[in-house]
């Protein structure tokens, strides 16, 4: 896919989702290890029952790292000039995520040409869990 650019981009568009397995634990401990993010609530059941969830369950950045998959696979890294995320619920074992994008405008920041992409993550059962933007500066 070529890089998008602000003359070829409308309001509107979709970017292409990303549509995930569902969680597992491996998956939660892999990220614990890669982003030393080891509190116990997302890796071990009964310290999560402690706290009064059914079982571990997904870390936010984690979730966040998903969502900003979808712009980093439309547009380089690069040209993120912005990315922020409202946790909006959360992901439990065996929720099957699916990441998606929308530009909703397009628009001059600081002497760069711009789109701001809405973005949410949901489950298998429509349930947000992540909602934030973007913006990404376009050739």
């Amino acid at each position: 896919m070529s890089t998008p650019t602000f003359d070829t981009v409308q309001v509107g568009d979709e970017l292409p989702a990303l549509q995930l397995a569902p969680v597992d634990r491996t998956t939660l401990a892999l990220f614990a290890g890669a982003s030393g993010d080891h509190n116990a609530i997302h890796i071990d059941t009964d310290v999560a029952r402690r706290s009064g969830m059914p079982d571990v369950f997904a870390q936010g950045m984690l979730g966040m790292a998903w969502v900003g998959r979808v712009v980093t696979r439309w547009a380089p890294q690069s040209r993120l000039r912005r990315f922020d995320a409202r946790f909006q619920g959360i992901t439990h074992l065996g929720n099957a995520m699916r990441c998606s994008g929308r530009v909703v405008e397009k628009l001059e920041v600081g002497g760069e040409r711009c789109v701001r992409i809405e973005l949410h993550s949901s489950n298998q059962y429509g349930q947000i869990k992540i909602a934030g933007e973007a913006l990404v500066a376009l050739p």
